[in-house]
C-alpha cells in the first residue's frame, strides 16, 4: 500500500534529522578520509535525487535534464542553513507528490533514466536508497558526536529493554 511507502520515507526522514541535528555546524561539512563525502554532500545528493525523481513523478522521467548529480558530490562548505534548506526541498517534494497518489498508480509506470518501472518498483528502489544514505549520515554523526550522541536507534544493551516497548515499529513519530 501506498501508505507504507509513505510511513518509510517518513521514518527516514525523522532518522536523518535525529541525526543531523547532533552534529556541530562544522561538523556538517566534515570529510572523514580521502575521496568521502560530508553529511552536507550526501544531503546535498538525496535533495537532488528526491528533487528529480519526485517532481513531475508520474509524467516525467526521474532523471531530470536540470539536474547535474555529478555537482551534487562537489566539496563545498554550507551553512547549516543551507543544508536544512536542502533537505526540507527534497522531503517537499516527495510529500507532496505521493499525497497525490492512490494505491491503484502503485502499478502505473514510471521512467527513471529512461527505464521503465512500476511507481511500486520505484518507490521500493527510492526507499531503498535513502535508507543507504541516510545510514551514511547517522555512522557519520555517530563519529562526529563522539561521547554527545543520543541514540535514535536501541542502544547498546538495551534490546530487552526496548522489546518491552518496541515503539519504533510502530508509525514515525516527530
Amino acid at each position: 500500500m501506498l501508505k507504507d511507502f509513505i510511513d518509510e520515507f517518513e521514518r527516514y526522514k525523522i532518522i536523518g534529522e535525529k541525526a543531523i541535528k547532533q552534529v556541530s555546524d562544522e561538523g556538517l561539512n566534515a570529510v572523514i578520509g580521502p575521496d568521502n563525502n560530508s553529511i552536507a554532500v550526501i544531503i546535498r545528493h538525496i535533495s537532488g535525487n528526491l528533487l528529480s525523481r519526485f517532481t513531475g513523478f508520474l509524467t516525467t522521467d526521474g532523471e531530470k535534464p536540470w539536474r547535474n548529480r555529478d555537482s551534487e558530490f562537489d566539496e563545498i562548505q554550507y551553512e547549516r542553513f543551507e543544508v536544512e534548506r536542502m533537505w526540507a526541498g527534497g522531503w517537499e517534494v516527495v510529500f507532496k507528490e505521493l499525497g497525490a497518489l492512490t494505491d491503484a498508480d502503485l502499478n502505473s509506470n514510471v521512467t527513471i533514466r529512461g527505464q521503465e518501472f512500476t511507481v511500486h518498483e520505484a518507490l521500493a528502489r527510492s526507499v531503498a536508497h535513502i535508507s543507504y544514505h541516510v545510514g551514511q549520515i547517522v555512522l557519520l554523526a555517530r563519529i562526529l558526536a563522539s561521547d554527545e550522541w543520543e541514540w535514535i536507534s536501541i542502544p547498546k544493551g538495551g534490546s530487552r529493554q526496548y522489546n518491552q516497548n518496541p515503539t519504533m515499529e510502530k508509525k514515525p513519530q516527530n
